[in-house]
């Protein structure tokens, strides 16, 4: 007697059909193998919990809670009941051959399903620890963890229409490899987004956490997230640009890492001099601005070989235009330079200078190039102004001046 079978014997001997009995049998042992695997689940599932639970308490390193996290219990304390249900499965649809076969193939692909599920939850675990990683964390792990799902789901789905169709895995990928330039167009973008993240990651062209500026794509702040297909950046007004990940290596954008990783943050400004307002300085000139003490002793010296190059070539100083002298410019170029080199805000380890740039219709720029000390933003701007506002107040006292379009209060003493 066939332990199956129990049911449908007794059921024809009460003088039940054997097509009523057969169909009572089978429910009832489907009835019974549901409730008895959603049981062994739900007892595997407390187990299993409990383990990694009182594991992962009792370990230093935070990959068991993570798992825990990403449901890798849960999903592993599936297998046992599947297992459970495709042993018994012969048992239930024992006089329903074509049933048995179609649940089956049913619980083979829900078994490529649960294999997906558990990988989707280790590779999840392994992207949230690596970004733990101080090495790692500002790598883009989040691409490759996308490609391997990729593959995987692939994969998966591929072994489900052959699993269905009963055609054998290695036939199936041959037939569906005729379709293969399709596949490629549409997974042009993840393709290209792949190639583009392994580009990006070894030669370290941008990291989460770098200042980027693509004007193309209107972004000017912080990498968020590099995944396959779009890296996010996280712009100064709080708003949100996406980037496809390939543009990232066929555009041109800047990156600000080196200056952030440097000494300090580049301040390169100039001010427009009125070209009219510079001239030579005469002896009086020259020892009023001696009174400035910051380029007092610059003065002293400059003017002393000035006046001794004079005196050995025997220069009529009765006009200023002969020999060697001091202007206006130049002293005030001097002086500002010295005021950076002590101003707190500044790095002097780094370049300062300050220059005159080629003239033009709105006078000759002269262009201050340091670098502040503090490269926080707020701060930045805090040191650059504060330098111009001491400059630009400073330019009247060598008798120059800035040039500027006239605006109205340029023609309040206009009269007709």
């Amino acid at each position: 007697m066939n332990i199956e079978h129990l049911l449908y014997d007794y059921l024809v001997t009460t003088g039940l059909t054997e097509t009523a009995a057969a169909y009572i049998n089978m429910l009832t042992l489907l009835i019974l193998t549901v409730v008895a695997a959603f049981l062994v689940h739900a007892l595997v599932r407390k187990i299993l919990l409990q383990v990694f639970t009182s594991f992962s308490s009792k370990t230093k390193t935070n990959f068991d809670d993570l798992l825990i996290k990403n449901k890798a219990p849960r999903n592993i304390a599936h297998i046992i009941p599947l297992i459970f249900s495709l042993e018994f499965t012969p048992f239930i649809f024992v006089d329903f051959p074509y049933s048995e076969n179609i649940a089956h193939k049913g619980l083979q692909v829900f078994t490529i399903i649960l294999i997906l599920w558990i990988v989707r939850s280790l590779l999840r675990t392994i992207k949230d620890y690596f970004k733990t990683l101080p090495s790692l964390k500002d790598k883009p792990i989040d691409s490759y963890i996308q490609v391997f799902m990729i593959f995987a789901w692939v994969i998966g789905i591929l072994s489900a229409f052959a699993i269905m169709t009963g055609i054998e895995f290695i036939k199936f990928i041959t037939t569906i490899g005729a379709a293969s330039a399709v596949i490629i167009l549409v997974f042009k973008d993840t393709i290209m987004g792949f190639v583009a993240s392994i580009q990006i990651s070894i030669n370290d062209m941008v990291r989460i956490g770098d200042w980027i500026t693509f004007e193309k794509y209107g972004a000017d702040g912080d990498v968020t997230e590099i995944n396959l297909s779009t890296v996010k950046v996280q712009n100064f007004d709080n708003t949100i640009t996406t980037i496809p990940t390939y543009a990232l290596i066929s555009d041109s954008f800047k990156n600000w890492r080196g200056m952030t990783d440097s000494g300090g943050r580049r301040i390169r400004r100039s001010l427009n001099i009125k070209l009219d307002s510079i001239h030579y300085l005469s002896n009086k000139e020259v020892e009023d601005f001696k009174k400035v003490q910051s380029i007092n002793t610059y003065l002293e010296t400059r003017q002393a070989d000035i006046d001794a190059h004079n005196t050995k070539n025997n220069i009529n100083k009765e006009l200023l235009l002969n020999g060697r002298n001091l202007t206006n410019i130049g002293v005030f170029r001097k002086y500002v330079e010295t005021y950076i080199e002590n101003h707190s805000g500044t790095n002097k380890e780094m370049m300062i200078m300050v220059r005159q740039l080629a003239p033009g219709t709105q006078g000759i720029p002269l262009e201050i190039y340091a670098f502040s000390s503090d490269k926080r933003w707020k701060n930045y701007e805090y040191i650059m102004s504060d330098i111009f506002d001491h400059v630009i107040a400073a330019v009247p006292y060598f008798n120059l001046e800035i040039f500027e379009l006239p605006s109205n209060s340029s023609f309040i003493n206009f009269k007709d």
